[in-house]
């Protein structure tokens, strides 16, 4: 099974560190969040993957491209213009890297990478968000219901701290708890080749149109995920994130 991850955007609201590079290979722990992602998914055995570009996307490509070098010890002989490389490790992946164009819209980035797909189903994410969530079971459940889609619905945790008051008297404080109980879209998807019926070219928004459409047919289910959910839409969300794995207690490190 292949893994289809969407690296193409601009990364607006964290403009702090996207004006350099693409929000995907913005840095948790001295790797990028795409690399996060791809491991979440490895865990789970799917370890071909195919990657949306956009802006920036060479520098997603040069990552990869170098991907060996940058994860092995080498001695680099300058005389002889010759490498010995120690210590090799590297990834069982297979990463496709697509540019699917600087303005197209996520259903439209999907829609421009259905060549490299297979018959079967497949996975779908975005590349700024890591979770604990069990993808095997998503995929498991995703075949038993026999929908075109599948999406991870996850309850976003609250901002603020909650405050219960009774005559002017606080009775109960709690520190950012769960917010108003409504599900949300956790972007983690399970696609059958058909859903991509529903995209109409490149302008197509993937969260509008597609998934509106393929509620109202009844043909999107929904996995309910009640553990660890976190995007990396803004710098407060990063250092959050950037914590956690520096406390060594980062929830989505679910890999060895």
């Amino acid at each position: 099974m292949k893994a289809v991850i969407l690296a193409g955007g601009l990364g607006t609201r964290i403009s702090e560190e996207t004006t350099v590079r693409p929000k995907p290979m913005i840095e948790i722990g001295g790797m990028p969040v795409l690399w996060h992602i791809l491991k979440i998914y490895s865990h789970h055995g799917i370890q071909d993957f195919v990657i949306c570009l956009g802006y920036k996307g060479y520098l997603i490509k040069e990552y990869f491209a170098n991907y060996f070098l940058h994860m092995s010890d080498v001695t680099i002989d300058l005389r002889s213009n010759s490498m010995d490389v120690h210590h090799k490790h590297a990834e069982p992946w297979r990463v496709t890297l697509v540019d699917t164009g600087h303005d197209t819209q996520t259903g439209g980035r999907l829609r421009r990478v259905a060549s490299y797909l297979d018959d079967g189903p497949f996975c779908f994410t975005y590349g700024d968000g890591v979770a604990d969530v069990d993808v095997a079971a998503t995929v498991a459940f995703h075949r038993a219901k026999g929908t075109l889609a599948t999406i991870c619905a996850v309850q976003p945790p609250g901002r603020f701290g909650a405050l219960d008051i009774e005559e002017e008297r606080i009775t109960r404080f709690e520190e950012k708890p769960s917010g108003d109980g409504s599900w949300i879209n956790g972007g983690f998807f399970v696609l059958e080749r058909g859903a991509l019926d529903y995209v109409d070219g490149d302008d197509c928004v993937w969260e509008r149109g597609p998934l509106e459409r393929l509620a109202r047919e009844r043909q999107l289910s929904a996995y309910v995920h009640r553990g660890f959910w976190q995007p990396m839409d803004t710098l407060r969300d990063k250092l959050r994130l950037e914590d956690l794995w520096q406390r060594g207690v980062a929830p989505w490190k679910v890999w060895d």
